[in-house]
């Protein structure tokens, strides 16, 4: 009977069931807001009307940025994860750095 709990499809259709059920009995404690006919279904965008003025975020300076940590955390990802106690591994960690460097000056190249 265990193993029969334990297998993955009877645990998942279990712990969906139970979920299901908690979410269900939850909805009485759930907060429920108060306000005009209407006002509930309109879109929130932190008191700002929506319909006359819309913000169009520029992402030309979060790309650069996001591929800066992108690249400096494979990096560390890598050179701390490789065995320097042979010469080969060190060799590789330390091209795999010196590339990431060259790719960060092509990045942020002016």
């Amino acid at each position: 009977m265990k193993e029969l709990l334990l297998s993955p499809p009877v645990a998942f259709i279990l712990i969906l069931a139970i979920s299901w059920l908690l979410s269900f009995f939850s909805t009485a404690l759930a907060y429920r807001r108060k306000g005009p006919e209407g006002a509930l279904t309109k879109a929130y965008a932190g008191g700002e009307d929506i319909k006359t003025h819309r913000v169009q975020p520029e992402y030309s300076q979060f790309f650069p940025f996001a591929f800066f940590f992108t690249i400096l955390h494979v990096v560390t990802l890598v050179v701390t994860t490789a065995a320097l106690e042979n010469l080969g591994s060190f060799i590789i960690a330390v091209l795999y750095i010196l590339g990431a460097l060259v790719g960060l000056l092509v990045l942020f190249r002016g």
